[in-house]
């Protein structure tokens, strides 16, 4: 599974079988020294936490004692083969096309957090994370000690810039968390939000549910119905790059309707699928999100982007609709002026489309930061789990997924998917038990969740920061909003141990200077050696 965007490494798909057929006999013998000790972790009747606790080692002991492998082959292999100077190919292709502006800043200004620097700057070299997967670092170094790790992060985090704190860091080879400040106070996490929305959605629908829209005539009132079926990938666009296209279903359609003999219709459009109010508690006419309707093309952009803050159109489902007509229209269909409507039992289909599989949606909300896709995803979890399908309903459906998967979730609030609403609020021991548990084997069906994660200098909200520090071994989603700047994911230490960690700041003195603090401090870990000696 691959961001879209990533695709162009599958030609190279030998050498990656060539590097895994290297690193499998080290993967194999530390999975011979760690599994019989995970195996006894696991057993039944292992004493579980009380619901609600702060996890300590115990707990991530006992959920992620091999997670870290299985981790660090998703993160090194995601986004492509590595070439001879250790750098993603795939990685270093997109950092020469990115776009100028591409990312989301929830403040309301422009995306200075994904943006590259301007002129044609070569992307950084990646240093090879190929240790990860177990080789000699990692099967016989130790994980870095808590007091070395204190000594490194304790004077950036305690930075005044930052405000109010919560950070963890955890071995994700065994589960140990290495450092803890204020690690279970819950703060206002922003857009690392879409790692909750991403695991909840993923865990009640799995990574291969596609999301469908489709038409119906209802016989009766010879009606056409389009059904929206909660796809904000859905696109109107002539070259649909592997999206569901409503030009596919307009043609399907009319092809339909001529072998009834139907040439002139009805045309409706059923937005049912959700429930209240469409509009975000940020208000209307925000360019980081359109309305919320299971109805729309191309997240009601009115401009040529697929990514990023943008103007949207007021009603999308309504826009969404007119264009079919038109594209009816093409295809010899006369319909009238689109109105809403409700499908009944009585309809039959026409023709339907379907999204990219739920993986690829959520490793692109990730990567974007998109938060049409993650309100989307939120409401699906909601049906999915029998919740009213609202933003209520959707924050009580990823909070219900998140109990269900044993994670902490005593503190925590989530208001919607999106993480665009102050309300919210998350635990770093929650975040990163979020990255352990996505990279736990038990769990494969959460690896998107780690595969779509930005990497540093290279895609999505990370492409412009770490030029000068560690770009290729940071894999983060990042969170903005005014006085809030938050930063989780992995990195790979000096010593080859993954770690997973999870920085959140609240009443920070300044973005960037509150981003460019939570950066050093992934740079620190990546850099920092601090195994015990």
């Amino acid at each position: 599974m691959v961001v879209p965007e990533l695709r162009p490494w599958r030609a190279a798909g030998p050498h990656v079988v060539r590097i895994a057929d290297a690193v499998r006999p080290r993967l194999a013998r530390v999975a011979a020294a760690t599994g019989p000790w995970f195996t006894r972790g696991r057993r039944p009747g292992s004493p579980q936490a009380p619901r609600g606790a702060r996890p300590g080692t115990g707990w991530y002991t006992a959920t992620a004692a091999t997670a870290g492998l299985a981790l660090a082959a998703g993160v090194a292999t995601a986004a492509g083969p590595w070439d001879s100077s250790g750098q993603r190919t795939a990685e270093r292709h997109r950092a020469v096309a990115l776009e100028a502006s591409r990312g989301t800043d929830h403040d309301g200004s422009r995306a200075r957090a994904g943006t590259p620097p301007r002129g044609p700057q070569a992307a950084p070299p990646a240093p090879s994370v190929l240790t990860g997967l177990g080789g000699t670092a990692t099967a016989a170094r130790s994980a870095p000690a808590g007091k070395a790790l204190a000594a490194v992060l304790d004077p950036l985090l305690k930075d005044p810039v930052l405000g109010r704190r919560s950070a963890a860091v955890v071995d994700a080879a065994t589960g140990r968390r290495l450092y803890g400040a204020d690690s279970g106070n819950a703060l206002t996490p922003a857009s690392t939000t879409k790692t909750a929305t991403a695991v909840a959605a993923l865990s009640a629908l799995g990574p291969d549910h596609r999301l469908t829209t489709r038409t119906v005539y209802e016989p009766d009132t010879e009606e056409v119905v389009l059904v929206g079926g909660g796809d904000p990938t859905l696109t109107a666009r002539r070259n649909a790059k592997g999206s569901a296209s409503l030009r596919d279903l307009a043609a399907r359609t009319a092809a339909a309707l001529a072998k009834r003999g139907v040439r002139k219709v009805t045309l409706s459009y059923d937005t049912t699928l959700y429930k209240g109010d469409t509009a975000h508690p940020i208000g209307r006419g925000n360019e980081n999100l359109a309305a919320v309707t299971p109805l729309m093309a191309d997240e009601g952009r009115t401009d040529d982007s697929s990514s990023g803050p943008a103007a949207r159109v007021a009603d999308p489902a309504a826009e969404a609709a007119r264009t079919f007509g038109d594209l009816l229209k093409e295809h010899g269909i006369t319909a009238t002026p689109p109105g809403p409507s409700k499908s009944t039992t009585r309809a039959t289909t026409l023709a339907a489309v379907s999204s990219p599989p739920l993986s690829s949606l959520v490793e692109r909300m990730l990567t974007n930061s998109d938060n049409d896709i993650a309100e989307a995803l939120a409401r699906h979890t909601a049906v999915a789990t029998g919740k009213r399908a609202d933003f209520a309903g959707a924050g009580a459906a990823v909070t219900a997924r998140l109990k269900a998967l044993k994670l902490p979730v005593k503190g925590v609030v989530i208001k919607d998917g999106s993480g665009l609403d102050r309300g919210g609020r998350l635990t770093a021991d929650l975040l990163a038990a979020l990255l352990v548990t996505a990279g736990d084997p038990a769990h494969p069906e959460l690896r998107s969740a780690l595969t779509g994660l930005p990497v540093a200098g290279f895609t999505g909200t990370l492409s412009g920061r770490y030029a000068d520090g560690a770009a290729g071994l940071v894999r983060a989603k990042t969170g903005t909003l005014t006085g809030v700047n938050t930063l989780a994911g992995t990195v790979v230490d000096r010593d080859g141990r993954l770690l997973a960690f999870a920085f959140l700041a609240n009443d920070t003195a300044g973005a960037e200077a509150a981003q460019s603090t939570l950066d050093k401090a992934a740079t620190a870990l990546a850099t920092c050696g601090c195994r015990t000696r």
